[in-house]
C-alpha cells in the first residue's frame, strides 16, 4: 500500500542535500528494509526515512518534518512493541548509523551515539572491565533504554540506566541543540529520566561506567510440576540477597539450546535465572537452595557480561505484545497465581513469563526522578512472542490475563518501556500523578507544540 501523503519534490530534494546520510522514500531500494520494526505485528509505511549520519542531520530532518507538516517518528533499536518508532504517511528519523561508542576508562565514563545498541555499548567496555547497566536484550536501542529509566541485570548493583546517565546531547523541535547535565538544563536532565523521547532526539549521551571484572550466572530449569518450590526458594533467595544478585524465575518454553536435552526442547519449563556480579563460586552458593530441589538441566558458570546481555535476544520479525505490574509484596497466594498463568502458556508460542526481583541501588533513589515504580519490589513481565497471526487473540489475551491476574497485588505505578499502547491512565501512572504537572513545563518549554507526540505522550502544560 502506498503513502498518503506525497511530499512536495522541491523539499525532498533539499532534504537530499541537507542529508550526509541517505534519504529514502516508498519504491527506493532498501526503504522495506528501513521501515521494518522488531516487532512484526507493526507494518507501517513512512513517507519519508531519514537516516541520519549525525547531529546536523537530526536537526535538518526535523526542520524539514516541521515544515512539510510530517509527523515525526524517532527510531532508534525499533525495540518500542507499541511501534511508536515508525509511522504511516510521516517522516522516520533513523538513528541507527549514529552508532558510535567511546569508553573512558581514565574517568570511568562511556559515550554513546543516538542510535547505539546495548550491545554496541557492552562490547566497548568489556575489554576495560567495565559496565553499566544495560537491558536484557542486545538489540535494544539506548537511547529509548535510558531514557525511559532502562531496568537491566545490574541494576540493584548499580542503579538503573538513567542513574547512570551523566549528560544528553539533544536535538529539540526547533532545531537547536542544547545539553542536558547536573549543570546545564538541569530540570531538562531531571525529566530524562523516565520522560523518554519527549523533549527531543538524543544524539548522544554520556554515562557513568562501573568496575565489573567478573561476572556469573546460573541457569536451572526444573519441570512446571516443581514451580511452587522453586518460586519460593527464588523469594527467599532474592529478599536477603546483596545487591550484586540479579536474575528471575520465568516459564518460557525450552529452547533448542546445545545445554538442553533434545527431548524438553519446546516443552515448557519453570526456568530460575540467577546473575551475580561476581565469580560463579558466590553465585553456586547463593543458589544453592535452588539446586537442592535437583534441576533437570544445571549450567552454572562465568560469563563475559557482553555475553550474558545476548542470552534472552529474541530475533527480529517475530509477533510482540508485553505488558508488565509492578508489586510491593509477594505473598504465597500470588505465587501461585503466577504459576498457574505460566502453565497457562498458549502451545505453539515462545513466550515468556517472568518475575523479576527489584530493590537494592533501585529503590535507593525512589523520590528522585519521575519513575514511582522504582520503589517496588517485584515485577510481574508477560512477554509474548509468536509467529502465526493467527495465534494473535490468544497470546494478547493471555498477557491481559497475566494482568488481571496479579492486579490484587499490583501498584499503580509501571515501567513504560515495558508496556504497548495501553491508554491515557496507564501513561499517567508510570510518571506519577505528582510529577505530571512538572513533566508537562518541561515539555511546554523544549516542544510546546507536540511535534514529538509518537511516545508514551505528555501533553505540554498550557
Amino acid at each position: 500500500m502506498a503513502p498518503r501523503t506525497t511530499v512536495p519534490g522541491t523539499a525532498l530534494a533539499g532534504l537530499r542535500e541537507d542529508l550526509a546520510g541517505e534519504v529514502l522514500v516508498p519504491g527506493d531500494p532498501g526503504y522495506d528494509e528501513a521501515r521494518a520494526v522488531h516487532n512484526a505485528m507493526i507494518d507501517r509505511r513512512p513517507a519519508v526515512v531519514a537516516q541520519c549520519a549525525g547531529p546536523e542531520d537530526v536537526a535538518n530532518a526535523v526542520l524539514f518534518g516541521r515544515e512539510t507538516g510530517l509527523p515525526i517518528a524517532v527510531r532508534g533499536g525499533g525495540h518500542s512493541v507499541a511501534g511508536t518508532s515508525s509511522v504511516d504517511d510521516g517522516l522516520v528519523i533513523d538513528l541507527r548509523r549514529m552508532h558510535t561508542v567511546v569508553a573512558d576508562p581514565e574517568h570511568l565514563t562511556v559515550r554513546v551515539g543516538g542510535g547505539a545498541t546495548i550491545g554496541h555499548l557492552d562490547r566497548a567496555t568489556q575489554p576495560f572491565h567495565l559496565a553499566t547497566t544495560g537491558g536484557r536484550a542486545s538489540t535494544t536501542g539506548l537511547g529509548g533504554f535510558v531514557l525511559g529509566g532502562g531496568s537491566g541485570w545490574l541494576e540493584r548493583k548499580f542503579g538503573l540506566a538513567c542513574d547512570n546517565l551523566l549528560s544528553v546531547d539533544l536535538v529539540t523541535a526547533e532545531g537547536r541543540h542544547v545539553v542536558a547535565s547536573e549543570r546545564e538544563n538541569p530540570e531538562l536532565f531531571w525529566a530524562l529520566h523516565g520522560g523518554g523521547g519527549n523533549f527531543g532526539v538524543a544524539t548522544s549521551m554520556t554515562l557513568r561506567l562501573h568496575e565489573l571484572p567478573a561476572m556469573s550466572f546460573a541457569l536451572l530449569l526444573f519441570p512446571p510440576a516443581s514451580g511452587p518450590a522453586v518460586l519460593r526458594a527464588y523469594r527467599e533467595l532474592a529478599e536477603g540477597a546483596p545487591e550484586e544478585l540479579g536474575g528471575g524465575v520465568l516459564y518460557v518454553p525450552a529452547p533448542p539450546a546445545p545445554f538442553v536435552p533434545g527431548h524438553l526442547v519446546g516443552r515448557l519449563v519453570c526456568a530460575a535465572l540467577v546473575t551475580y556480579a561476581g565469580p560463579v563460586a558466590r553465585v553456586r552458593a547463593l543458589a544453592a537452595g535452588l539446586l537442592a530441589l535437583r534441576p533437570v538441566v544445571e549450567l552454572v558458570q562465568d560469563v563475559p557480561y557482553a555475553d550474558l546481555q545476548c542470552m534472552l535476544d529474541d530475533p527480529p520479525g517475530l509477533r510482540n505484545y508485553w505488558s508488565a505490574e509492578y508489586l510491593d509484596a509477594l505473598p504465597d497466594e500470588a505465587l501461585d497465581v503466577f504459576r498457574a498463568l505460566g502453565d497457562r502458556i498458549p502451545q505453539g508460542t515462545a513466550i515468556q513469563h517472568v518475575l523479576f526481583p527489584m530493590g537494592g541501588a533501585v529503590a535507593r533513589s525512589a523520590d528522585r526522578y519521575p519513575l514511582p515504580w522504582r520503589s517496588a519490589a517485584w515485577v510481574v513481565h508477560p512477554f509474548a512472542t509468536w509467529e502465526d497471526p493467527a495465534d494473535d487473540g490468544r497470546a494478547v489475551q493471555w498477557v491481559h490475563d497475566v494482568r488481571s491476574g496479579m492486579g490484587p497485588w499490583a501498584t499503580d505505578a509501571v515501567y513504560l518501556n515495558f508496556i504497548g499502547a495501553e491508554g491515557e491512565r496507564r501513561v499517567a501512572a508510570g510518571f506519577g500523578a505528582g510529577n505530571r504537572a512538572r513533566l508537562a513545563a518541561v515539555k511546554a518549554a523544549y516542544d510546546p507544540g507536540n511535534v514529538f507526540r509518537l511516545n508514551h505522550n505528555i501533553a505540554p502544560a498550557a
